[in-house]
């Protein structure tokens, strides 16, 4: 028996690392879409900006219509319709010849992957392992970073824009067997076999808010830390080198959760990670010569990489899977915001004190809202035990 659960768990952790690397790598490659949008088809940086916005918007906003069919449908036929239409979207990219239409092809190819991202977190909560699930999680979408970061400027120099689309609707497809990996009826189990976990409403707000803005400070500062580099002497071919490094250094660590998985002192791993992310962002204030920022870059990836899979296990405590489908719109609410509010706050100050600043304080919103699930996540956890310890009959006496 227990060797059939752990075949389960591992086909569920299959399904989680292959879809999400696959389905996440668009955004992973939008730099150089960027550019090659902009040379092949003449667009402006607004409309390429516009592109990239509507294809992050819509990857989150698949969780607005998942609130009603999550529990209802059976998640393999769904998997693999989504992965077909993502297949066939990026083939429609390839060929699209207009703005317009690849605007709209965009825009439903990101709904469709947005709402397979949504199943894998909520099938990552009720796994036996979360934090392992969470890891493989992200350490899958970091892995394929490095890769994309490393091998596409090599491969996609001299080819069409329609090469990278094309790529990526293979790579689509090939998840396709991934979905024998579940049953397809997981998730409609959890509704029907127990009962719903009941999250209260400042937990659940707390829990929200602490993914938010960990994702609003680590999109302003992530996004921005080539120019941070270059506005201290240092080249852009030195700084995109340095962040690959840096990368690499993040897979490793985002590993390391994986293989710890589960553990009791879970959320003080995500307060260590927090403390070193806010030292590396202080590090990057002022004019940081090569070894600070090299010290920056690397804290910086190997705090957010670790702390990021036990934080969303903790997140999940409170309200198990449908809490996630609220945290997968969260997250892309904050990839979103982060950018956009970084770069005002530099453009405003000229310079990048201010948005450091900000930064740090946003980080420590999510500090306090952490703390905040830890002790609900501890709450809920004795009540459970206090019932499961209580006796179901009458005691004789």
């Amino acid at each position: 028996m227990s060797s059939t659960i752990d075949t389960a768990e591992r086909r569920i952790y299959i399904y989680i690392a292959a879809i999400s690397a696959v389905l996440n790598a668009v955004l992973l490659v939008a730099p150089v879409l960027a550019s090659k949008l902009s040379a092949q088809l003449g667009l402006d940086p607004a409309q390429v900006g516009l592109i990239a916005s509507v294809e992050l918007g819509c990857f989150s906003l698949a969780t607005v219509p998942a609130f009603l069919w999550l529990r209802r449908v059976n998640i393999r036929t769904l998997t693999i319709w989504c992965l077909a239409l993502v297949a066939a979207g990026n083939v429609a990219s390839a060929m699209a010849g207009s703005f317009a239409l690849l605007l709209g092809v965009r825009a439903i190819t990101s709904l469709a992957a947005g709402s397979v991202i949504v199943v894998i977190l909520s099938l990552s909560a009720k796994a036996a392992n979360p934090s392992r699930a969470y890891g493989l999680f992200v350490v899958s979408q970091l892995a394929m970073g490095a890769v994309i970061l490393f091998l596409f400027p090599l491969i996609y120099a001299q080819r069409p824009v329609a090469a990278v689309y094309l790529t990526l609707a293979v790579l689509a497809t090939a998840c396709l067997g991934c979905a024998a990996c579940v049953k397809g009826d997981e998730l409609q189990a959890a509704a029907s076999g127990q009962p719903a976990a009941k999250a209260r409403l400042l937990p659940l707000g707390c829990a929200l808010l602490a993914v938010l803005c960990f994702y609003v400070a680590l999109g302003g500062v992530w996004t921005f830390m080539a120019q941070i580099a270059i506005g201290s002497g240092i080249t852009l071919d030195a700084a995109s080198s340095l962040i690959g490094i840096a990368t690499i250094f993040g897979v490793l660590s985002s590993l390391a959760s994986t293989l710890v998985g589960e553990h009791r002192l879970g959320k003080y791993f995500v307060l260590a990670g927090f403390a070193v992310m806010a030292v590396s962002i202080s590090c990057l204030f002022g004019t940081p010569g090569l070894l600070r920022f090299v010290a920056a870059a690397v804290l910086f990836k190997i705090a957010w990489s670790w702390l990021l899979p036990f934080l969303l296990a903790e997140v999940s405590r409170v309200g198990g899977a449908q809490v996630m489908n609220a945290a997968n719109l969260a997250i892309g609410g904050g990839l979103a915001i982060g950018p956009l509010l970084a770069g005002s706050l530099i453009q405003a100050s000229s310079g990048f004190a201010t948005m450091l600043g900000v930064a740090l304080a946003i980080l420590g919103v999510a500090v306090i809202s952490s703390v905040a699930v830890f002790r609900a996540s501890d709450a809920r956890a004795s009540t459970l035990e206090e019932s499961a310890s209580r006796p179901v009959g009458p005691v004789a006496s």
